[in-house]
């Protein structure tokens, strides 16, 4: 297998020691991102690591990045690429990729994402030192605009480069039940915890939470203090579309948490399951999925008392009002930054 990197090496062992290092896999999934599409496959390609093979899926875009991404390939064919003539959605892409990954690790790019160029020898670096019982390596990230303007860092930094608060490691469970920290784009994953989970679930709408329940219950995970991956901040992504009264996001988030419910061991798990299903209830009431709204009622009612405030929410929900563009109109004068998860 060639890599995408190309890399040589002056030393005179230089060539053998490559090739004693393991295989990193890039999967790439794009959809309309012709803006974007050539830096973030350039990002790959400019990788200081030597064993990288590179996957992109093409999800039935409507712009030219499909042009875009066969011009890519004609410059470095060891690329593998995927059109689908249809939006398979990003979950079963992303699967049909790592059925023809060969890699010991992974990498879920988005095509609008950028890596930076010690990311994953860094990360394999880190990998490499810890037990078999390590599914993820992640980091912190720089978010950008589409200019590539630099906007914050997801953990805030010292001086040095370093996150100022202590990052979560080993077992996670409760703290991925507890909010949003983890940066999705900088997440290296064992290729053998995804093939044992049976890669990503196709019926979601979005990936990283599932994948957090589900892996996060039997295998731990490393932060590594570095800022390894640049993550671009767009009016129209993802992370603005549980605004819409007619998104999925909300549905498949209800389903991740029955699955979390399901894996509660603890206590204080049951309660950090039961704080995020009350963000839940007040983000599918705020977009007029009021039938939603009560199934997170009635998942919260199996784990403890609603309470007074979310049980207020509860019944104005019956009310069915119209409070979607109010609070669109709220998002926009503030100019908070939805999550598809978090908020």
């Amino acid at each position: 297998m060639l890599s995408v990197t190309n890399q040589t090496s002056t030393l005179p062992m230089g060539p053998y020691l490559n090739q004693m290092k393991p295989w990193v896999t890039v999967i790439c999934t794009c959809f309309n991102h012709e803006s974007f599409i050539d830096i973030a496959l350039n990002s790959v390609v400019s990788q200081a690591y030597p064993n990288v093979q590179l996957i992109v899926i093409d999800n039935a875009s409507s712009d030219r990045s499909a042009d875009r991404i066969k011009a890519f390939v004609q410059a470095h064919p060891s690329v593998i690429f995927i059109q689908n003539s249809q939006n398979v959605g990003l979950c079963r892409a992303f699967n049909q990729g790592l059925k023809q990954a060969k890699g010991q690790y992974v990498i879920d790019l988005s095509a609008d994402d950028v890596l930076l160029p010690e990311c994953l020898a860094n990360q394999v670096r880190c990998f490499e030192q810890l037990s078999p019982d390590y599914a993820v390596v992640f980091s912190n990230a720089a978010y950008i605009d589409s200019r590539g303007r630099f906007l914050a860092h997801h953990y805030p930094v010292n001086e040095q480069h370093q996150a100022v608060d202590s990052v979560p490691s080993g077992n996670v469970f409760q703290n991925i039940l507890e909010k949003y920290y983890i940066c999705t784009p900088t997440m290296m994953m064992r290729r053998s915890v995804l093939d044992e989970l049976g890669g990503y679930d196709e019926s979601l709408a979005f990936e990283d939470f599932d994948f957090w329940v589900r892996s996060a219950r039997h295998y731990a995970y490393a932060y590594l203090d570095e800022v390894l991956t640049q993550k671009r901040r767009l009016p129209h992504s993802l992370s603005m579309q549980i605004l819409d009264p007619n998104n999925r996001l909300l549905t498949s988030t209800l389903n991740v948490c029955y699955k979390a419910f399901d894996r509660c061991q603890t206590p204080e798990e049951y309660r950090a399951l039961a704080g995020r299903v009350r963000q839940f209830i007040r983000k599918s009431f705020y977009a007029e999925q009021f039938e939603l709204t009560q199934k997170f009622g009635e998942l919260l009612s199996h784990i403890e008392s609603p309470g007074l405030l979310t049980t207020g929410i509860l019944l104005l929900n019956r009310l069915h009002l119209p409070v979607n563009a109010l609070y669109q109109r709220y998002i926009k004068l503030n100019h908070k930054q939805w999550n598809p998860i978090e908020g």
